[in-house]
Protein backbone atom coordinates (compact mmCIF):
# COMPACT_ATOMS: atom_id res chain seq x y z
CA UNK A 1 0.00 0.00 0.00
CA UNK A 2 1.56 3.29 -0.54
CA UNK A 3 2.18 5.77 1.90
CA UNK A 4 0.27 9.43 1.69
CA UNK A 5 2.55 12.45 0.53
CA UNK A 6 4.24 13.66 3.51
CA UNK A 7 4.12 16.82 2.01
CA UNK A 8 0.26 17.08 2.15
CA UNK A 9 -0.36 14.60 4.82
CA UNK A 10 -0.65 17.04 7.50
CA UNK A 11 -2.09 20.21 5.63
CA UNK A 12 -4.22 21.55 8.03
CA UNK A 13 -6.21 23.10 4.78
CA UNK A 14 -6.70 19.65 3.28
CA UNK A 15 -8.11 17.86 5.94
CA UNK A 16 -10.40 20.83 6.99
CA UNK A 17 -11.68 20.30 3.76
CA UNK A 18 -12.05 16.57 3.81
CA UNK A 19 -13.70 16.84 6.54
CA UNK A 20 -16.05 19.09 5.19
CA UNK A 21 -16.91 16.82 2.47
CA UNK A 22 -17.40 13.90 4.57
CA UNK A 23 -19.95 16.20 6.98
CA UNK A 24 -21.97 17.13 4.09
CA UNK A 25 -22.03 13.46 2.30
CA UNK A 26 -23.21 12.24 5.82
CA UNK A 27 -26.01 14.80 6.50
CA UNK A 28 -26.82 14.01 2.87
CA UNK A 29 -26.98 9.81 3.91
CA UNK A 30 -24.90 8.93 0.96
CA UNK A 31 -21.80 6.89 0.84
CA UNK A 32 -18.44 7.02 -0.59
CA UNK A 33 -19.11 4.60 -2.89
CA UNK A 34 -22.49 6.68 -3.98
CA UNK A 35 -20.77 9.91 -3.96
CA UNK A 36 -17.61 8.35 -5.99
CA UNK A 37 -19.87 7.48 -8.69
CA UNK A 38 -21.96 10.88 -8.97
CA UNK A 39 -18.55 12.56 -9.00
CA UNK A 40 -17.34 10.60 -11.54
CA UNK A 41 -14.04 9.99 -9.02
CA UNK A 42 -12.69 6.68 -7.34
CA UNK A 43 -13.72 5.52 -4.25
CA UNK A 44 -10.01 5.22 -2.86
CA UNK A 45 -9.41 8.75 -4.56
CA UNK A 46 -12.39 10.37 -2.55
CA UNK A 47 -11.21 8.59 1.00
CA UNK A 48 -8.47 10.04 0.43
CA UNK A 49 -9.60 13.62 0.28
CA UNK A 50 -12.10 13.21 3.35
CA UNK A 51 -9.29 11.75 5.53
CA UNK A 52 -6.97 15.38 4.01
CA UNK A 53 -4.55 13.12 2.16
CA UNK A 54 -4.78 14.23 -1.57
CA UNK A 55 -3.69 17.56 -3.03
CA UNK A 56 -7.16 17.79 -4.88
CA UNK A 57 -7.43 19.73 -8.11
CA UNK A 58 -9.89 22.82 -8.86
CA UNK A 59 -11.73 20.23 -11.52
CA UNK A 60 -12.15 17.44 -8.39
CA UNK A 61 -13.38 19.68 -5.93
CA UNK A 62 -16.17 21.03 -8.63
CA UNK A 63 -17.07 17.46 -9.12
CA UNK A 64 -17.49 16.84 -5.42
CA UNK A 65 -18.82 20.03 -4.89
CA UNK A 66 -21.29 19.53 -7.63
CA UNK A 67 -22.35 15.88 -6.64
CA UNK A 68 -23.33 17.17 -2.92
CA UNK A 69 -25.84 19.51 -4.43
CA UNK A 70 -23.78 22.44 -3.32
CA UNK A 71 -20.78 24.48 -4.37
CA UNK A 72 -17.02 25.30 -3.99
CA UNK A 73 -17.39 28.14 -1.89
CA UNK A 74 -20.15 26.53 0.71
CA UNK A 75 -17.89 23.77 0.91
CA UNK A 76 -15.20 25.78 1.65
CA UNK A 77 -17.08 27.71 4.00
CA UNK A 78 -18.19 24.67 5.70
CA UNK A 79 -14.22 23.72 6.11
CA UNK A 80 -14.12 27.47 7.60
CA UNK A 81 -11.32 28.02 5.02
Amino acid sequence: MAKPSVRYAKNVHLVAFGLAVRAVRQRLGISQEELALAAELDRSYLGSVERGEANLALINMVRIAMALNTNVELLMKEAQL
